[in-house]
């Protein structure tokens, strides 16, 4: 009778932290201060300690590699990435989660890392081979759910602070999207779309033009109909 072999794995969470900051839509990346890939760019995490969670293993690697506060975020789980060769330490399969938050301080790096930055994502994208590990790919598949989750919820509203306009959130789609919207299909799409934004009684006055219209988050979490990207929203 044969004896069946069970490898031993380790697991890890990585945090795909997107956000929008001046004008340009962007993620947390670290410059790893341990071997290995010492030295080159990543994505903040690190391996699950006992008693943990995963979800409370994300909050912590957070704080601890960026001193954000996961309380504030917009945090769901990605997938799961276990191919053999992904870490030259041996079997270990990470489990990333998107983070979403609006206007993002800029970092501190935390013990593992030499420095915390923001990137604009779109030349991390373009730069296969950039990131440590296999986080080109991870990063690739977090950015096209947030995308996708655009057309068919309304995230949109998570890149923004508490308070914003129309324009303002038009802008998230512009960037995280890549593209421009029609400024009146939007306006007239999003204020019809029942529960997804409040009005509040305040405005807020541009350095030019009239006064703006703040909003809220209304309590609607998916669009109907979705908002396609390339479609008209008319």
């Amino acid at each position: 009778m044969s004896r069946r072999h069970h490898e031993v794995l380790r697991l890890a969470v990585d945090l795909v932290i997107l956000t929008v900051r001046d004008r340009s839509f962007q993620v947390l990346l670290i410059e790893r201060g341990n071997p290995p890939f010492a030295g080159q760019l990543a994505l903040p995490g690190g391996f699950l300690r006992p008693g943990e969670s995963l979800e409370e293993a994300a909050a912590r690697e957070l704080l601890e590699e960026t001193a954000l506060d996961a309380g504030s975020l917009h945090l769901e789980q990605v997938g799961a990435y276990g191919h053999p060769d992904r870490d030259p330490r041996g079997r270990v399969v990470s489990v990333p989660y998107l983070a979403i938050a609006p206007n993002l301080p800029t970092p501190v790096a935390g013990s593992d890392a030499i420095e915390a930055q923001w990137r604009p994502v779109e030349p991390v994208l373009a730069s296969p081979g950039k990131l440590a590990f296999d986080h080109d790919d991870i990063l690739r598949d977090a950015v096209e759910q947030a995308r996708r989750q655009l057309e068919y919820t309304t995230l949109a509203t998570r890149f923004c602070g508490e308070t914003f306009t129309i324009g303002e959130l038009r802008d998230v789609y512009d960037l995280v999207w890549g593209m421009r919207l029609d400024p009146r299909n939007f306006n007239r799409k999003v204020t019809r779309t029942d529960g997804f934004l409040l009005p509040t009684d305040a405005k807020r006055t541009p350095e030019t033009g009239r006064p703006a219209t703040l909003y809220r988050r209304g309590p609607a979490d998916g669009l109907h109909p979705p908002m396609l990207r390339g479609r008209d929203l008319s």
